[in-house]
C-alpha cells in the first residue's frame, strides 16, 4: 500500500497514480485548469484507487454546476458499486462518504465528514480544501475560518501547502469580519506562493469591504502575472478588479473587463462565470445603465445551460439575467419550476439545496422578477424576512451584496423612506467608504425635498469614488 507525502495509506494506488493524485492536490489549492486532468491520469493509473474517486468527485460538487455533478456522480457511482468498504481505511471510507453526500447534494453532511476527517488526520489537504469550500457554499462563515484555523499548528510552516492553508484562512478571517487580520495573513501567504489565487481573492476581499478600491487595483495591477489569466479564478478575479471601478465611477472600465473576461456571448460558461457576469451586470442595472445586448446574450446563456434545481444561489442569478433582458416570462418559468421541485420533494430530507431554495433562493428569486416588473413595494416585502439569513445560500458578503443593494433600490424606488434611511444607515455605518452608500444616501435625501443633506451625500460619495478617505 502506498502513502502520500503526509503519510496518509492509499489503497489501490500505485506510485504513478500516486504522483497524478500529488499533482492534482497541488492543482487544486492552486486553482490551476490542469486539476481534472491531473485527476482523470490518476484514476486511468489506478481506476480503483478510493481517493483519486474522491478527489474526482469532489472536483464535481464544489464546481456548484449541475451537468459536472451529475458527470461525476456517474463515475463515482459506478465506482462504488464495485468497491469494498472494508479493503480501505477509515479515512478513505470518511472520504467516499463526504464524495457522495456531497453528490448528493447533502452540502452540510458532506462539511460534518470532512470536519471529523481533518480532526483526526489534520494534514489531509483534501479534507481541509473540500471542507473550506462546502462551508462556502452552504454559508457557514465560522467554520470556513475554524476548520483551517485549527489544523495550522499541525503543519510545518516550511511544507509548500502550508502558503495555501493561509490563503484559505484569509478567506475565513475576512467573511467574520477580521479585515486586518486576513489582510496582513494573506500577504504572509503570498511571500510563500505569489501564484497564491485564494490568497490573492482572500486579500482582495478585505480592501472590497473596507471601501480600499484603490488600494485593491493597485494589489491586483501589482500582482497581474499571477491571477489574471490561465487560472480557474481568473474570472472571479476580474469580477472584483470590476466592483473597484464601479465604485470609483469608471462604467467604461467596467465594461471594459465584462466584454473581454466576464462573459463570451461565443463561449459556453460554467455556472460560476455566468454567476460572475450576472452579479455585475445586475450592479449596472440596479444604477439604470440600459445592457440590452449584453443582458440578452447572457439570458441566451442561461437559457441554453436550463438548469435544473441544483444549487439556488445559481437561480438567483439566472433571474437577474432574464429580468435584465427583459424576459420576465422566462423568470417566472425557474420559479414556477423551482416551486413544482419543491412540492414534489419531501422536506427534511439531506439536499441542502432543499432548504437554500425554500428559505432563501425563492423568496430572492420572486423579489428580483418583482423588482423587474416595477413592484418595488413587493419585492421590498419580500427581501426584509429574509436579509439576515442571505449567507444560507452561500456567496460571500461581496456577492450577496448585490441582493442587498436591491432591497435599497426598491425601498426608495417604492417611496419607503422610513425602510431606505434605516437601510442606508446601517450600511453607512458598517461601510463608512462606500461611495454608493452615499450616492444613495443622497438620492433619499433629494426625495425628502433636503438639497443641504443631499449636497454633503453627492460630496462625499465623490471624494469616496476620488479615492479620497471619508
Amino acid at each position: 500500500m502506498t502513502a502520500d507525502r503526509h503519510g496518509h495509506a492509499l489503497t489501490d494506488t500505485g506510485p504513478e497514480a500516486l504522483g497524478h493524485y500529488e499533482q492534482a492536490l497541488d492543482d487544486l489549492v492552486f486553482f490551476r485548469p490542469g486539476v481534472e486532468e491531473s485527476a482523470r491520469a490518476a484514476l486511468a493509473a489506478a481506476p480503483r484507487s478510493p481517493m483519486a474517486h474522491a478527489l474526482a468527485a469532489q472536483l464535481g460538487v464544489l464546481a456548484t454546476d449541475e451537468r459536472a455533478a451529475a458527470a461525476a456522480r456517474e463515475t463515482f457511482t459506478a465506482f462504488r458499486a464495485d468497491c469494498d468498504p472494508g479493503r480501505l481505511t477509515p479515512r478513505e471510507r470518511a472520504h467516499l462518504a463526504a464524495a457522495a453526500a456531497g453528490l448528493d447534494g447533502d452540502y452540510r453532511t458532506a462539511g460534518r465528514i470532512l470536519d471529523e476527517t481533518a480532526l483526526a488526520h489534520p494534514r489531509d489537504l483534501l479534507a481541509l480544501f473540500a471542507g473550506h469550500h462546502l462551508d462556502f457554499l452552504v454559508g457557514d462563515a465560522p467554520r470556513l475560518r475554524d476548520r483551517i484555523g485549527g489544523a495550522l499548528d499541525a503543519w510545518d510552516e516550511d511544507d509548500p501547502h502550508y502558503g495555501p492553508l493561509l490563503g484559505m484562512y484569509t478567506f475565513g478571517l475576512e467573511e467574520n469580519g477580521h479585515y486586518e487580520h486576513a489582510e496582513q495573513t494573506g500577504l504572509a501567504a503570498l511571500e510563500r506562493r505569489p501564484d497564491d489565487v485564494w490568497g490573492i481573492h482572500g486579500v482582495v476581499h478585505t480592501y472590497e469591504m473596507r471601501g480600499r478600491f484603490t488600494d485593491g487595483i493597485r494589489f491586483l495591477d501589482a500582482r497581474t502575472g499571477d491571477w489574471a489569466a490561465g487560472t480557474l479564478l481568473t474570472g472571479h478575479t476580474w469580477w472584483h478588479y470590476a466592483l473597484y471601478a464601479l465604485e470609483r465611477g469608471d462604467t467604461r472600465r467596467v465594461l471594459e473587463i465584462y466584454d473581454s473576461v466576464l462573459h463570451d456571448a461565443n463561449a459556453e460558461d460554467g455556472a460560476l462565470e455566468l454567476v460572475n457576469a450576472a452579479a455585475l451586470l445586475w450592479r449596472l442595472y440596479l444604477a439604470g445603465s440600459d445592457e440590452g445586448a449584453r443582458w440578452a446574450a447572457l439570458a441566451d446563456a442561461w437559457e441554453r445551460r436550463d438548469d435544473g434545481p441544483h444549487y439556488a444561489f445559481n437561480d438567483a442569478h439566472a433571474v437577474m439575467a432574464y429580468v435584465g433582458a427583459g424576459r420576465l416570462d422566462r423568470a417566472a418559468h425557474l420559479i414556477r419550476d423551482r416551486e413544482r421541485w419543491l412540492a414534489a420533494t419531501p422536506p427534511g430530507g439531506p439536499a441542502a439545496n432543499r432548504a437554500m431554495t425554500a428559505d432563501i433562493g425563492l423568496p430572492v428569486c420572486r423579489a428580483l422578477l418583482a423588482y423587474g416588473r416595477g413592484d418595488f413595494g413587493a419585492a421590498a416585502d419580500l427581501l426584509l424576512p429574509v436579509r439576515y439569513r442571505l449567507h444560507e445560500f452561500g456567496g460571500s458578503h461581496a456577492q450577496r451584496d448585490a441582493v442587498q443593494r436591491t432591497l435599497v433600490e426598491a425601498a426608495l424606488r417604492a417611496g419607503r423612506h422610513d425602510l431606505a434611511r434605516a437601510l442606508l444607515s446601517e450600511r453607512s455605518r458598517l461601510r463608512p467608504v462606500c461611495p454608493y452608500n452615499w450616492a444613495a444616501k443622497a438620492r433619499l435625501a433629494e426625495r425628502e425635498g433636503d438639497a443641504e443633506r443631499a449636497a454633503a451625500a453627492r460630496a462625499r460619495a465623490e471624494e469616496q469614488a476620488a479615492g479620497k478617505a471619508g
